[in-house]
């Protein structure tokens, strides 16, 4: 069997194929999966794109399609095609047989990222967790050279049938192990937010489609050197610091969490439920939004999806609406603090830029009446010391 896998994947040429099936929000100029891929240090050398009522149950793209895609690869010295949607096992075997190609598609290309990002102990656990379950469905490809070798007497089935069953045991029991490494984690994590509700903790978690910007928000309000960087992903573990808001005379938690992106596997939205956990258990969510990217409006609704699919949609929010350096000055708004209506609830918004400052403080404030709005005085009768001495 060739083997398909490019001897070195960095900066691999690679050619990005994505297919309009009618679905919204359809990437027509592969820009997302372009920068995923730059992540991950693959080098785009062509984006096609096609238009089908629904993928074809071989090829995903049809044998035409296909056909172009190999005839490019061999003009251009592509050594890996790169799919915008999920291809099943089937799909991607019979692509990599047509094409003579590896075939990947986005859900191992955001894996690959993550296992590359990954850096805390929690982190790479669930990563590996995701890793192992999206691999555990693509066996039949991983071992079909094996399958078509004939069995010996006895035997129901050839060295590729035990080959792949030895081999779906093993992951299964790695599977297995993370798990249970996983829920001590989780045990720990949930230990440490019981320390800080009996210290009456006010938590806030920074959530958002991946670089909007929250790890620069994030060190810019705390002080903190947290990885931060212009590409997607740059931040996976949560980071947890204090943050102290004299306006309101006391300090609170904020977290930093891993970013949200469309289709995101939901092999990872499980595996990551330990580091999510922070965004479910928090008093406010402060939802950071790239306010330069022309798909905003898309984003924050992926965002809020998944924050329904975790269990967090009924947290209170603040939009903070990130880049304002990066805007046009046509587009700059009026006034830097505002509502938006999010899907029905008037939310307040708040624009800055946390590479260069502006709106921080403005932020800050709005943090410090929150907290104080949420911890009113004590009622008659309570000893408050925010409460002065009888007669005053």
């Amino acid at each position: 069997m060739t083997n398909l896998q490019p001897p070195d994947r960095q900066s691999a040429p690679t050619i990005l194929v994505g297919v309009d099936v009618g679905l919204p929000n359809f990437d027509g100029k592969l820009e997302e999966l372009g920068l995923l891929a730059q992540t991950a240090g693959l080098t785009p050398v062509a984006r096609l794109t096609c238009k089908r009522k629904a993928p074809d149950a071989a090829l995903f793209v049809g044998s035409g399609k296909a056909d172009e895609i190999k005839l490019l690869a061999s003009q251009l010295g592509a050594v890996e095609i790169l799919f915008d949607q999920s291809l099943s096992p089937a799909q991607q075997r019979n692509l990599e047989r047509h094409l003579e190609l590896p075939v990947n598609d986005r859900t191992l290309l955001i894996l690959e990222i993550f296992g590359q990002r990954a850096r805390s102990h929690e982190g790479k656990l669930q990563v590996e967790l995701a890793r192992l379950q999206y691999l555990s469905t693509r066996l039949v490809r991983r071992w079909s050279h094996l399958e078509r070798q004939s069995g010996g007497i006895g035997m129901r089935g050839g060295p590729g049938e035990t080959q792949i069953e030895l081999d779906r045991r093993m992951i299964n029991d790695n599977i297995k192990k993370i798990k249970e490494r996983l829920i001590k984690v989780k045990r720990q994590r949930q230990t440490q937010r019981r320390q800080r509700e009996r210290r009456d903790a006010f938590n806030i978690s920074l959530v958002g489609y991946t670089n909007a910007g929250k790890t620069t928000l994030f060190n810019a309000l705390v002080k903190a050197r947290a990885y931060a960087a212009d590409q997607l992903f740059a931040t996976l573990d949560t980071t947890t610091r204090q943050l102290y808001l004299g306006e309101a005379g006391r300090s609170v938690s904020l977290s930093d969490t891993v970013g949200f992106i469309r289709d995101l596997p939901h092999g990872l939205i499980d595996a990551f439920q330990a580091t999510l956990q922070e965004a479910v258990d928090a008093d406010l969510l402060l939802h950071v939004v790239d306010a330069a990217s022309p798909n905003f409006l898309e984003q924050i609704a992926e965002v809020q999806r998944v924050l329904r699919e975790i269990g967090a949609a009924d947290i209170p929010q603040g939009l903070v609406f990130n880049k304002l350096d990066a805007l046009e000055i046509g587009s700059r708004p009026l006034q830097l603090q505002d509502t938006y209506d999010l899907f029905g609830v008037q939310t307040p918004r708040i624009f800055l830029s946390a590479a260069q400052g502006e709106g921080v403080a403005l932020l800050r404030l709005h943090l410090a009446s929150t907290v104080s709005a949420a911890n009113p005085p004590a009622k008659d009768g309570e000893y408050s010391p925010e409460v002065g001495s009888a007669g005053s």
